[in-house]
């Protein structure tokens, strides 16, 4: 009895609407629900099915310009991206996320320049015979970042800016008065080194907007680096399609040629059937311009009939005509019966009186 009594009353707050509920609860509910789908939402990367793949971690001499988001690949292929980089000691430690693919226990990373504007991207070579466990670190034995010639100009650069070219040439200036009572050599490459210091610090403003023109260049292909690599990406799909049109306009003349060959080897096979076919028709055709020549010549002589029809019947609403041959010739039987005597004359309108037409 009490067991129908408890279940009565869970039935009873289950058909109970929200807006008679208990407001504070139901606020505290809500709000975790969406603190929790916040949470979820920027750690997506990292949740077992929808995340981005199984984190590693490599260790490298230097960070080589690898950036976070850079591509992870390998053999070429997009496998995942680079999480983090940042410093463990005197080494660097990158972080990257690989789905999909299998990485050894004896794999190897590499840091690759991606473009001509020194932008990087992973790459790992699998090997080995058992899974790389994501807790152990790639160590630097199996790691390998190559020399990156903009940073080593942007560090030449900023290095050349610090040096005071006006001590400097005092410095020389100094030794070599040091070294002015030593043997003529000596004193000779003192002098030339001298010379030297003196030939750096009269160019030292050229020199300066130089390197500064250079920093400044290398600035301008940085913040242009998006916009050349969709003009190569561009390149590639205009390549791609002038592929795709050669092996269409390849299949359609391949296509034509076969075409060709069967006609030629249906007209082959039916040569004996076509050959009277073919002349029938041609003296069809030949019956039928025959009949268009007389039918254009018919009207050519039926003009002038026509157009002297039309003049007779252009006077009113009468018309004169002039009919002989209707009657026979002019006949005599004996000298009593003459038949048709006048014969077939002309007509004569100038006795014709009025009213007779």
């Amino acid at each position: 009895m009490a067991a129908n009594t408890i279940a009565a009353r869970v039935r009873e707050r289950a058909r109970k609407p929200l807006r008679d509920r208990n407001q504070a609860v139901v606020g505290a509910v809500t709000l975790a629900v969406l603190i929790i789908g916040v949470i979820l939402a920027f750690n997506a990367d990292k949740l077992p099915v929808i995340g981005g793949g199984t984190s590693y971690t490599a260790m490298f001499t230097e960070s080589a310009g690898i950036q976070p988001d850079n591509e992870v690949r390998i053999a070429g292929v997009k496998v995942g991206k680079v999480t983090g980089v940042g410093l463990a000691g005197n080494q660097v430690r990158v972080t990257f996320q690989v789905k999909d693919a299998w990485v050894g226990d004896r794999s190897t990373a590499s840091i690759e320049i991606k473009t001509l504007l020194g932008e990087k991207y992973l790459s790992v070579d699998p090997e080995g015979g058992r899974a790389q466990d994501p807790d152990t670190p790639i160590p630097t034995s199996r790691t390998r970042a190559p020399f990156d010639i903009t940073d080593a100009l942007t560090q030449l650069t900023q290095t050349a800016n610090q040096i005071d070219t006006r001590r400097l040439a005092q410095s020389f200036e100094a030794i070599s008065a040091t070294f002015k009572n030593t043997p003529p050599e000596m004193k000779s490459a003192l002098d030339g080194l001298s010379a030297l210091s003196r030939t750096i610090s009269s160019r030292d403003e050229q020199l300066a907007n130089l390197l500064a023109n250079t920093n400044q260049v290398s600035k301008i292909v940085s913040d242009r680096d998006a916009q050349i690599q969709k003009l190569i990406a561009d390149g590639n799909l205009l390549l791609a399609e002038l592929q795709q049109r050669k092996q269409a306009i390849d299949a359609l003349l391949t296509g034509t040629q076969n075409l060709a060959t069967q006609l030629r080897g249906l007209v082959k096979d039916n040569q004996a059937q076509l050959t009277p076919a073919l002349q029938k028709l041609d003296q069809l055709t030949a019956m039928l311009q025959r009949n268009q020549d007389n039918l254009s010549r018919g009207l050519q002589q039926m003009a002038p009939f026509i157009r002297v029809f039309n003049n007779t019947i252009g006077n009113g609403r009468w018309f004169e005509g002039y009919l002989c041959g209707i009657l026979p010739p002019t006949t005599n039987i004996g000298q009593v019966f003459q038949l048709n005597p006048e014969g077939c004359p002309p007509p004569n309108y100038a006795t014709t009186t009025g009213g007779g037409r």
